[in-house]
């Protein structure tokens, strides 16, 4: 098949220990590797790990005869291992299945060096928090239905005066850890309420999400200090969302919930992001007065034809509307995933097929150009 696709210098093993010694061979390792799961002597899990601990930088085609939920687990596992993950191909391979695979494939040599992610420290991210160097993009959030920009979500960055934009993940956990995301929540609050009351005054009424972190609902002055800044701003509760990640445990519940409880009764939002990727959802669900549910990404993209994704996002979409909470998919890739979202019944969508996140200043322009365009996209 390869050979009649156009691929002519292949190698074959029949088993891991000698495909190992193919890659160790320092003129010419693979670029590619097409790899069997049901090995002798060797399994393919097992030959994975000896790649990470070789450092492949090559890409892998996993192959296999189990079922469809075993090979999306060990792409997973590839991918969680840094390894480029072209896809998966079930025995008998098909030629054409083959090809589509083989036709999203860059070879290393084409593809650009690989870059190790700067660490920074606590006292660098509190100089960023106290020098205004962080700064709020936003993300449009579109009705399904009509189209319509209904709100956008508030996603901070840092403009590093050296490394230019520096991204949320190499930072907020730096800020949690220190005890300095209080600080960078408000910074993030502030912000993001004085835009809100701009848009307002120029006529354009959006919610405004903001992501709250575990660490800040430790406070019980919390709930009353968000209320004094919407008040300060000029802006009512009901035109913000915050954002509850249910990726960390709640360290305190009875102070977590009476100030999340307490924002519920001053008209704000609540919205439990990254639904079903953390700790005690459904627990959450329970206890705290959501009333909108984000489906997380790792749920949506894909989930037209992938029945595992489907499942879980189907299952997802049947309890918030149940329990009566509105519904936002995150991660909406491409049209598919829109044309599948719109079928389902869910509310909301946001994700690059949309817009990427960008500056407040950016966002009056964008709406005009995408609501104009509306008749073409539903």
């Amino acid at each position: 098949m390869l050979a009649t696709l156009g691929f002519f210098q292949v190698s074959t093993c029949d088993n891991g220990r000698d495909a190992l010694a193919r890659v160790d061979c320092p003129n010419s390792p693979p670029d590619l590797i097409l790899l069997d799961l049901n090995m002798p002597e060797m399994d393919g899990i097992e030959f994975l790990r000896h790649l990470v601990e070789r450092c492949y930088t090559g890409s892998v085609i996993l192959m296999s005869g189990s079922d469809e939920r075993m090979l999306q687990c060990v792409e997973k596992l590839v991918r969680e291992h840094k390894i480029s993950a072209l896809g998966h191909l079930h025995k008998p391979v098909n030629p054409g299945d083959l090809l589509a695979l083989l036709e999203t494939w860059t070879p290393p040599r084409l593809s650009k060096p690989w870059v190790a992610n700067k660490n920074y420290g606590a006292t660098e991210v509190r100089a960023a928090i106290l020098g205004g160097e962080l700064v709020n993009y936003y993300q449009p959030k579109v009705d399904l239905v009509s189209g319509k920009v209904v709100g956008v979500e508030s996603l901070v960055r840092w403009h590093h005066p050296k490394d230019g934009m520096v991204f949320p993940d190499h930072f907020i956990g730096v800020a949690e850890e220190h005890g300095l995301i209080d600080d960078l929540t408000r910074a993030v609050i502030g912000e993001a309420f004085a835009q809100t009351k701009i848009w307002q005054d120029d006529g354009l009424h959006l919610r405004v999400a903001i992501n709250i972190s575990m660490d800040n609902l430790v406070s019980l002055e919390f709930a009353d200090y968000v209320a004094a800044a919407a008040s300060a701003a000029g802006i009512k509760p009901d035109c913000i969302v915050l954002e509850v990640t249910e990726s960390r445990l709640m360290k305190e519940l009875s102070v977590s919930l009476e100030i999340l409880t307490r924002l519920r009764l001053k008209h704000f939002s609540l919205s439990i992001d990254d639904f079903g990727t953390g700790h005690s959802s459904f627990v959450q669900l329970c206890d705290i007065p959501f009333n909108e549910l984000k489906v997380d990404q790792r749920f949506v993209h894909g989930a037209t034809s992938n029945a595992t994704l489907r499942a879980i996002y189907d299952t997802s979409l049947s309890l918030a509307q149940q329990l009566g909470m509105k519904t936002v998919a995150e991660g909406v890739a491409d049209r598919a995933d829109w044309d599948f979202l719109r079928s389902t019944g869910c509310d909301l969508a946001q994700g690059y097929f949309i817009a990427k996140p960008m500056p407040a200043s950016d966002i009056p322009a964008w709406i005009t150009a995408w609501e104009a365009n509306i008749e073409n996209i539903l």
